[in-house]
């Protein structure tokens, strides 16, 4: 049977017992499909069915969808009135004409029905939302203005979700009765509707402070994004009965090696140390690495109450002057810690390495270790550029580092080799005052030591995903997706218009291929805007029971288990290691975590993006709030996005802001896809990615988190023989902007693009050293 007539048999099967819920062994039990392979087989269909929509998953039971036949999905709004649906991150979005948006608001969930199928691949189906399934704005956070014409209302709310700042909202006697200026969070008690298309009436329940204060601006931001902030009490008390430090009855069963010169490296104000690291030369000229890692798993058992608040929270946020942490901190910074001279319990993962750079034989237990000293890159850095006062004050543990080097340099030339793409994109560290205030804005450097932690890493998840892949068990890994064959085919064509053919088929794009790309064009003035480009063709990483591989690593085999403080796939992967370790890998204990992985790996990528977008925002406020004095000044920049309304400028610092095409006064300028630039009509004067420009500051709004420019010299910009067929693409283009051109056609009121992350991972806020990557 295949999987296509398995999904068939097992949809007919739930369609027709529509109000029952069923485990996968129920189901397989039914279908007498009782062996592993046969077990996994169901499983995989089930889940398949999940994600094309036609059964639901809650609490490890499979259910008909009765919302078969409609298409769920996210609603955009547009300023005009009316807005696009996002139902699938490859399909272009429903659009959705005003008097069919049901006055839904940016960002929620929605049920829509089709009026007219897609015209073309890259226009989306016109759509009607039916009903609204889960409103974004169910609370609001803004600032509480006191006074209001309208009858029984106390005040007004200033949103500080630029999404929504069009919107009034409209607060009641029902709730508190916040002062003027204070920033307070709402439930909303109605929504918009076509009699109050653009008005909200909520009621106060909860105060945070008056709008000046040091921290509320971020502050509100966190409270927009939903993110959990504070720990519920009975959490914190949970996590407060657990000891202190490693117990006598801790040891049982761990492998003893404290006596193992292990160190931690990490940035110099990290504080949740969760990774440790030795290595060796061995007699046979390979390579023994030990990566160990906290075993955090051992004090957050599952099913605890402080297991219940990490899942909801998924991943630790990191700010500019803050971390939210998944843990409580008693763990985080306590007992998990691998702080240095003090035991410590971790899960160890113990790999020899030859020559050429692969991983010969490996070993996966349990263990209590020690760190010899608390290393920072900084110094690690120093030790591995010859730097000989360092190297004599750590004089014991300099040969060790001087082989972790050599063993860095086998692992990058390997991954090299076997094609992973290197995107080392700037990243900006942010720095602010006892106030909360942006005072400076510093560029994070990465050495040798931050690489070398990197590929240590990255070895240990390799080799822990491919030990588990080849057992044929249900799993979680990291996943990032080969790109599909019209975003390929799109950027291959881009790419070859510039002068830059990439080698190969679209529809069988690999790592090689662009890594090979990418050497061509370094050093070219068109390396960025290539790289650029690239990224965007690129899928989004993220968690699943389905073991496809990482394709910008090149790696085959992937997951995510060496930062358990902070991720809380990593905390999974955890407890399967140990899981089969203790039950064995029969059917039975398969099924323990079988019907799970699918919903924890959607739920923890979905909070992964929720931090990231929460990080992209606080750092766009800090930027926007450095910014407020430079309105005048001039600076040096390169364009980083092109689009019909304008051109996004990136400075040296990072910062971000919009030339809009009103600023672009020299000439008509229209926007040519091919070549995303935009190009004047009679100077033909063009400008496209990664191009050099200086720009002046033109206004900065740090509520909406903008920046806005002029050009200073736009008649030293290089001219084109590209023609632009004014109209020939209608009113918003074709292609893999259109959306965005369409969501950002008014910049007033809107953010434009979000700068973009890589395809890989995300780096965190003050985590944003190597090994977090990926």
């Amino acid at each position: 049977m295949t999987l296509e007539e398995l999904k068939h048999q097992i949809s007919g099967f739930l369609k027709a017992n529509h109000s029952q819920e069923f485990t996968a062994q129920n189901l397989a039990d039914g279908l007498r499909m009782t062996s592993i392979a046969e077990y996994k087989r169901v499983v995989n269909a089930m889940d398949a069915l999940v994600r094309d929509g036609e059964l639901t998953f809650d609490a490890g039971k499979y259910q008909y969808n009765p919302n078969t036949g409609y298409t769920l999905g996210a609603y955009r709004a547009n300023d005009k009135g009316f807005g696009f649906v996002k139902y699938d991150d490859e399909l272009p979005d429903f659009f959705i004409n005003p008097e069919n948006t049901l006055q839904a608001m940016q960002g929620d969930q929605v049920r829509v029905s089709t009026i007219k199928p897609s015209p073309s691949p890259d226009r989306g189906p016109e759509g009607k939302v039916e009903e609204i399934l889960e409103h974004a704005y169910e609370n609001i956070v803004g600032t509480f203005s006191l006074g209001s014409e309208v009858k029984d209302m106390i005040g007004e709310l200033k949103i500080s979700d630029k999404k929504a700042i069009n919107f009034k909202v409209l607060i009641d006697k029902t709730g508190l009765s916040p002062n003027d200026g204070q920033v307070v969070v709402a439930e909303v008690t109605r929504f918009p509707d076509k009699v109050h298309p653009r008005e909200l009436v909520a009621h106060v329940t909860e105060t945070l402070g008056y709008k000046d204060e040091p921290g509320m601006d971020i502050l509100q931001i966190v409270h927009a994004k939903k993110v959990p902030s504070e720990f519920p009490k009975e959490v914190l008390d949970e996590a407060a009965k657990i000891p202190t430090d490693v117990q006598d009855s801790d040891w049982a069963g761990r492998e003893d090696i404290t006596d193992q010169t292990l160190v931690t490296i990490d940035g110099a104000d990290t504080k949740d140390i969760d990774d440790a690291v030795v290595a060796w030369k061995l007699d046979n000229g390979n390579y023994h690495l030990g990566v160990h890692i906290a075993d955090v798993s051992h004090y957050v058992t599952e099913g605890s109450l402080i297991d219940a608040e990490a899942y909801h929270r998924g991943t630790s946020v990191y700010l500019t002057d803050r971390v939210i942490p998944m843990l409580p901190r008693n763990i985080s910074n306590g007992i998990a810690s691998l702080n240095p001279n003090v035991a410590r319990l971790a899960m160890s993962a113990e790999m020899e390495i030859n020559p050429a750079g692969k991983i010969v034989s490996h070993r996966l237990h349990t263990s209590v270790i020690k760190s010899h000293a608390r290393m920072t890159y900084d110094a690690v850095n120093k030790i591995l550029e010859g730097d000989v006062f360092v190297q004599e004050e750590y004089a014991q543990l300099t040969p060790m580092f001087k082989v972790m080097g050599e063993l860095h340099e086998i692992l990058y030339n390997m991954r090299k080799k076997r094609g992973a793409i290197e995107f080392d994109a700037p990243e900006a560290q942010i720095i602010v005052d006892n106030d909360g205030k942006a005072v400076d804005i510093k560029l994070r450097e990465r050495g040798t030591a931050e690489r070398m932690i990197e590929s240590f890493m990255l070895a240990a998840n390799e080799t822990v995903a491919e030990h588990f892949d080849k057992l044929d068990v249900p799993f979680l890994y990291r996943i990032h997706e080969t790109p599909d064959e019209e975003r390929a085919k799109s950027f291959f064509e881009f790419s070859k218009a510039l002068g830059h053919p990439v080698y190969g088929d679209p529809s069988k794009v690999t790592p090689t291929m662009l890594q090979q790309l990418m050497s061509d064009v370094a050093g070219d003035p068109a390396e960025q805007m290539i790289s650029t480009m690239m990224l965007r063709a690129m899928k989004q990483a993220k968690y699943s029971p389905d073991p496809v591989g990482h394709f910008g690593l090149g790696a085959s085999y992937y997951t995510h288990f060496t930062s358990p403080i902070r991720r809380y796939p990593d905390l999974t992967v955890h407890r399967l290691i140990k899981w089969y370790a203790k039950h064995g890998l029969g059917v039975a204990s398969q099924a323990k975590y079988a019907d799970k992985l699918a919903q924890i790996g959607e739920d923890t990528s979905t909070r992964e993006r929720r931090a990231i977008d929460t990080e992209r925002d606080v750092d766009a406020l800090k930027k926007a709030e450095y910014m407020l004095d430079k309105v005048g000044l001039e600076f040096e920049g390169v364009i980083n996005s092109a689009l019909k309304f304008g051109l996004f400028i990136s400075l040296e610092n990072t910062v971000e802001g919009l030339v809009h095409i009103s600023n672009l006064t020299d000439d008509h300028y229209e926007y040519d896809e091919g070549h995303a630039a935009l190009i004047g009509r009679s100077k033909h004067r063009i400008f496209q990615i990664g191009q050099k420009v200086r720009v002046k500051v033109l206004r900065v709004n740090k509520e909406e988190r903008t920046v806005d420019f002029m050009l200073v010299n736009p008649e030293s910009a290089p001219t084109t023989a590209i023609r632009v067929a004014s109209k020939s693409a209608g009113k918003f283009g074709k292609g893999r902007n259109r959306d965005e051109r369409r969501k950002n056609e008014r910049r007033g009121k809107s953010e434009g693009p979000k700068p973009k992350r890589g395809p890989l991972d995300a780096k965190q806020g003050q985590k944003r050293d190597s090994k977090r990557n990926f």
